[in-house]
C-alpha cells in the first residue's frame, strides 16, 4: 500500500516522489486529484447513470457528479482519502476494488480516472474486475497514457528524503494499447478521445451491445474511436 507518504502528500507537509524499479524518480502530482483538473468535464460529461468512481482518492470526481444529480459512489483503499472525499460532501467507502462493492453487477458506470488503469499491476484483471460490476448495459471510462506509451508494469514506491513506502505493483496502457487489453477482458472498447492533453477511452462488455434504440442485440467487439 501507498501508505503514510501518501496520506502526508494529500495533507500537504510532504512532497514526496515515485521511485521506480530501476531508480528513477518523477513527480507526484497530488494537486491533480485535490482539485478540478482540465479534461475532468469531458470525462463526466459521459457518466451516465449509478457511477463507481475506483480510486477516488480526495472525490472531486465523486463530487463533481453528485452536483450534477449522478448518483455516484467513490472507493479508495486509503483511510485519509476517504476523510478528505466524504468532508467534500462525496459519498465514499474505504474498499478495494477487488474486494465486496456495493451494486456488484448493477453499476452503468464505473470511472477509472488519473492513471487508475495502472492498480494491481494488472490491467486485464483489473477491467475484468470492472466488467463484473457493470451491467451488460454499462461502460467503464478509463483514463490511459498517450498514443506511443508502452504497456508495461512495473514495482514503484513513494519516497520522500530518507523514507519510503513498501514496493507496490503499477501497470501503465496508452491509447493505442487499450483496445487489446479490454478484449482479454471481455470488454470492448468503443470510443477514444482526448481533452487537454490527457487521454481516455470507454469500454463496453463485448458480448451484448442492445442499439441506439436498446432493443436487438448484436455481436460487439469492433473499436470505433473518435476523438474530441
Amino acid at each position: 500500500m501507498i501508505g503514510e507518504l501518501y496520506e502526508h502528500a494529500l495533507a500537504g507537509i510532504a512532497r514526496p516522489e515515485i521511485e521506480h524499479a530501476d531508480g528513477t524518480r518523477s513527480p507526484l502530482h497530488v494537486e491533480h486529484w485535490l482539485h478540478v483538473r482540465p479534461g475532468d468535464t469531458s470525462i463526466v460529461d459521459r457518466c451516465a447513470g449509478p457511477t463507481l468512481d475506483v480510486g477516488s482518492g480526495p472525490g472531486r470526481l465523486t463530487v463533481a457528479l453528485a452536483e450534477r444529480g449522478i448518483p455516484a459512489l467513490g472507493i479508495d483503499v486509503t483511510p485519509y482519502a476517504v476523510h478528505i472525499a466524504r468532508a467534500a460532501g462525496a459519498l465514499t467507502l474505504l474498499r478495494d476494488v477487488f474486494g465486496p462493492i456495493p451494486g456488484t453487477g448493477r453499476w452503468m458506470t464505473v470511472l477509472l480516472a488519473d492513471g487508475n488503469i495502472g492498480i494491481g499491476g494488472d490491467p486485464v484483471a483489473l477491467l475484468r474486475r470492472v466488467s463484473e460490476l457493470l451491467t451488460p448495459r454499462g461502460q467503464a471510462l478509463v483514463e490511459v497514457q498517450p498514443p506511443g506509451t508502452a504497456r508495461r508494469s512495473e514495482q514503484v514506491r513513494l519516497r520522500h528524503g530518507g523514507q519510503a513506502s513498501s514496493w507496490f505493483p503499477w501497470a501503465y496502457v496508452g491509447a493505442d494499447h487499450i483496445a487489446a487489453v479490454a478484449v482479454e477482458a471481455g470488454l470492448s472498447a468503443a470510443e477514444t478521445w482526448s481533452a487537454h492533453g490527457r487521454w481516455f477511452t470507454s469500454l463496453r462488455p463485448l458480448k451484448i451491445d442492445y442499439g441506439a434504440a436498446g432493443r436487438q442485440p448484436r455481436a460487439r467487439g469492433v473499436m470505433h474511436p473518435r476523438c474530441s
